[in-house]
């Protein structure tokens, strides 16, 4: 049976001793454990006073166990939040085991005569109650750094969305994962409004498919920018099914953020487009809607349209630009494009086939040539300095 003599005397043994296990606890952490030998002065330097903090707030346990206590909560206090990103649960676990050791092995040294055991067993039961504790830290750690997560994740979206890629723009998106390197960017809707739970697992499906992709959520819009190094056609097949009903849109190859900036606000361009292109594959790029874009007023698709299908035929010479754009306003028909430029229907075909090997762009082709017919009124009303191109 404890006296309350014996407890008190155990009590003031205890306080007197504390600095001598915290010393203890640190000789055994550093005997022990390989981390806690590779750890920084500064976090070596948290870790003891979070020891001396445990055994303190132990001691104050002891001297009315009914009475409130902070927990964990009081131990980590001595320590700033960051040792919860430095060190892990696993390991913070361990040094609670570890102090609870030493107060065990010296528990003959500190407690009364008579009362060995039940020093132990309060230690038992404090070691427990700072356990959950530290459990319960941990959890409000990480989910105080995934709001943060989540926060600076919307401000490097829209900020790519928007294409202001300021100076503080690299380190945001490297603290999310990011970093340089083959980029791609996919657009579409999400399958109706997602509540918290449902966002969080989607962005978890993304990056099991892609490790540091950024995801952003506007109402309905869904932005995907995947860093990966695998093959993207395959990784947007495999992100599709992220997406809800629709058109799904990826932007162009990028691998710095001023590209991803650029690539995402050709992609969300073209997801305002697509619905123009009723037979649009799913996913498209953004560079095959370049038509579509011009029509939502995209003034960098009718810039890269006309570099991309009407320079390079133009420059090809005169008998090539004159047959396409004869072809075109002749309906595409090639007996009329023949008897308009009085050439023979072969000829017209002949030269047709040239561009197309020549540029890719086949004429003959129904898509190519709507392509073409944009193009080819954009290039003209530039070369007539009516268009702002």
């Amino acid at each position: 049976m404890v006296t309350p003599e014996m407890r008190v005397e155990t009590l003031r043994r205890l306080r007197g001793g504390t600095g001598r296990l915290a010393t203890a606890a640190l000789k055994s952490l550093d005997a022990e454990f390989p981390w806690f030998r590779q750890l920084p002065a500064q976090e070596r330097s948290w870790v003891g006073s979070v020891a001396q903090a445990g055994i303190t707030s132990f001691v104050a346990w002891f001297s009315d166990p009914h009475a409130h206590h902070r927990g964990a909560l009081e131990v980590f206090a001595a320590a700033p939040p960051e040792l919860t990103r430095a060190i892990s649960l696993q390991h913070t676990l361990s040094i609670v085991r570890t102090v609870v050791t030493v107060v065990e092995d010296h528990s003959d040294e500190f407690a009364a005569p008579g009362s060995e055991a039940h020093l132990r067993e309060a230690v038992l039961r404090y070691s427990r109650e700072i356990a959950f504790s530290a459990a319960e830290v941990y959890a409000r750690a990480a989910e105080s750094r995934g709001a943060w997560d989540a926060r600076l994740e919307a401000l490097v979206v829209d900020s790519l969305v928007r294409g202001e890629v300021g100076d503080d723009l690299p380190s945001r998106a490297a603290a999310l994962g990011w970093k340089p390197g083959p980029t791609l960017v996919m657009v579409g809707r999400t399958d109706g409004p997602l509540g918290e739970v449902q966002s969080a697992e989607l962005r978890r499906t993304v990056r099991r498919a892609a490790p540091g992709s950024l995801v952003g959520i506007h109402g309905e819009d869904l932005v995907v920018i995947a860093r990966s190094d695998a093959d993207h056609d395959q990784l947007a097949t495999t992100l599709l099914p992220c997406f809800g009903p629709g058109p799904v849109v990826t932007g162009p190859p990028a691998v710095t953020l001023v590209e991803v900036a650029r690539a995402t606000r050709a992609a969300m361009a073209g997801a305002s487009a697509a619905p123009a292109w009723a037979l649009a594959p799913r996913p498209v790029s953004a560079d095959e809607l370049l038509p579509e874009r011009v029509l939502v007023g995209d003034a960098s698709a009718a810039e890269r349209l006309v570099a991309v299908a009407y320079d390079p035929i133009a420059a090809a010479g005169g008998s090539l630009q004159e047959t396409v754009a004869t072809f075109l306003d002749s309906g595409r028909s090639l007996e009329l494009a023949a008897r308009t430029m009085f050439v023979h229907a072969n000829t017209v075909r002949y030269r047709l086939k040239k561009v197309a090997e020549m540029t890719g762009w086949d004429v003959l082709s129904t898509r190519d040539a709507h392509v073409l017919q944009f193009a080819f009124a954009l290039g003209r009303l530039r070369d007539a300095d009516h268009s702002p191109l």
